[in-house]
């Protein structure tokens, strides 16, 4: 009562590669940053420029430290010498500036102030 292996099976066929698709590839990611991204740093760089714009902290946020640093010194040290009258200069340029970035669209914004790096207006 020797059993006797059958090898006589064909082998399990492997599945088949599959052949390319007509469809087209997917949309490439969008070009405005999502939530987290680029982009959301128009809005809390607008309200930053409209609050404290005679501080430049919107330069820094924006990563522009030079022009951040321009500011500041105008603000406080150019108003000791004209009384408070650059304070109010450069507060009104920081309020422009805020108004900019919140009426620019997202993609406008990118590409203005983070991927062209234009410090100024």
């Amino acid at each position: 009562m020797d059993e006797q292996t059958d090898f006589t099976q064909e082998p399990q066929s492997q599945p088949a590669a599959e052949a390319p698709s007509s469809e087209p590839p997917p949309p490439a990611a969008p070009t405005t940053p999502g939530p987290g991204g680029d982009a959301s740093k128009k809005v809390a760089a607008g309200v930053l420029g409209i609050l404290l714009g005679s501080l430049g902290i919107h330069k820094f946020y924006l990563g522009y430290k030079k022009e951040g640093i321009i500011m500041i010194l105008v603000s406080l040290i150019g108003s000791f010498f004209t009384c408070g009258f650059s304070l109010s200069v450069v507060g009104i340029i920081g309020l422009v500036e805020g108004i900019l970035y919140l009426t620019k669209s997202d993609e406008e914004f990118v590409n203005t102030y983070l991927t062209n790096s234009r410090p100024w207006f």
